[in-house]
C-alpha cells in the first residue's frame, strides 16, 4: 500500500469580495511509496504551496482526497489534527522556523515537549540525530548564534526526532550557500537511505536531482515525472532542466 496517496484534489481560491474564483489546483493526483524520496517543481503559480498545505494538513481542498498510511485526512477531527501533524508529519521549512528565544536543544525537543515525552526519552531520541546531522556541539547554543546550515540542520532534527512517516520538506537550500545546501542535500540522501520516506518542494534543480523521482506542476495538475532510476545526478540534472525548459515553452516533455 502507498503511505501518500493524492486523489484528484482540487483547490478553489474565492476572492475577498466573492467576484472571482482562482484554481490553484485542478485535478492532481499521485502516490508516494515508503521509502520515497519525490521532489516537486514546477514555475511560480504552479499550485506548489497549495499542494504542499493540504498535504500538510494546513489547508482543506474543495474537492478531492489525501490518504495518509490509508488514512483519509479529512476524516480528521479539527481538535485532533495537531497531535496527527506531530505524529505523522516532519517539517523542514526555508526560513528554519526556530524560536530565538529557545536553545537549539529546546527547540528540536519541542514536538516532544507538546507530545508531553519523559526528558529522558527526548535525550534518548536526539543523541543518534545529533551525531548523525553534526551538532553534538552547538545544541547549548540559540539559533542567532550559528549558521544557517547549521540552523537547518538542526531544523531537521526536530522534523525527524518524532519519527514521523514522512518529512515534508519546503525550499529546504532556498537560504542556503552552496557549501551548506550540498551538506543538507547529502544529509537527505542518507535519511533517506535509512528508510525515512521525504517529499520537497523546490525550485533548484540540483536539489531535486538528488531525489528519487521528480513531480512537475503546471497550471495546477501533474505535467510530467521522471524517475532517476540508474542516472548519475548530473545526468539527471540535465533530464530535469530540459524538462523545465520545455514547460516553461508550454511544450510537451518527453522521458
Amino acid at each position: 500500500m502507498s503511505l501518500l496517496e493524492v486523489s484528484h484534489l482540487q483547490k478553489i481560491y474565492t476572492t475577498r469580495f466573492g467576484g472571482n474564483q482562482v484554481e490553484a489546483l485542478k485535478n492532481v493526483s499521485f502516490s508516494v511509496e515508503p521509502g520515497e524520496y519525490v521532489a516537486i517543481m514546477g514555475e511560480s503559480g504552479s499550485g506548489k504551496t497549495t499542494l504542499l498545505n493540504i498535504l500538510a494538513a494546513l489547508d482543506k481542498p474543495t474537492s478531492g482526497e489525501v490518504l495518509l498510511a490509508g488514512r483519509a485526512v479529512s476524516d480528521i477531527r479539527e481538535r485532533d489534527m495537531a497531535a496527527f501533524r506531530r505524529t505523522n508529519l516532519g517539517f523542514v521549512f526555508q526560513d528554519f522556523n526556530l524560536l530565538d528565544t529557545f536553545s537549539l536543544q529546546d527547540n528540536i525537543f519541542l514536538p516532544l515537549v507538546l507530545a508531553r515525552q519523559e526528558f529522558g526519552e527526548m535525550e534518548k531520541a536526539l543523541k543518534p540525530l545529533a551525531e548523525q546531522l553534526g551538532i553534538r556541539d552547538i545544541l547549548s547554543k540559540y539559533p542567532y548564534e550559528v549558521s544557517g546550515g547549521q540552523k537547518q540542520r538542526c531544523a531537521v532534527a526536530r522534523a525527524l526526532i518524532t519519527k514521523p512517516q514522512i518529512v515534508l520538506a519546503d525550499e529546504p537550500t532556498g537560504a542556503l550557500d552552496s557549501r551548506a545546501s550540498d551538506r543538507l542535500l547529502d544529509l537527505f540522501g542518507e535519511i533517506n537511505g535509512g528508510g525515512q520516506t521525504i517529499l520537497m518542494v523546490t525550485h533548484s534543480v540540483k536539489a531535486a536531482s538528488h531525489a528519487q523521482r521528480v513531480l512537475f506542476l503546471r497550471d495546477g495538475e501533474v505535467y510530467h515525472q521522471l524517475y532517476r532510476g540508474e542516472n548519475t545526478r548530473e545526468q539527471q540534472f540535465g533530464r530535469i532542466s530540459d524538462t523545465l525548459t520545455v514547460l516553461a515553452q508550454g511544450g510537451e516533455a518527453n522521458e
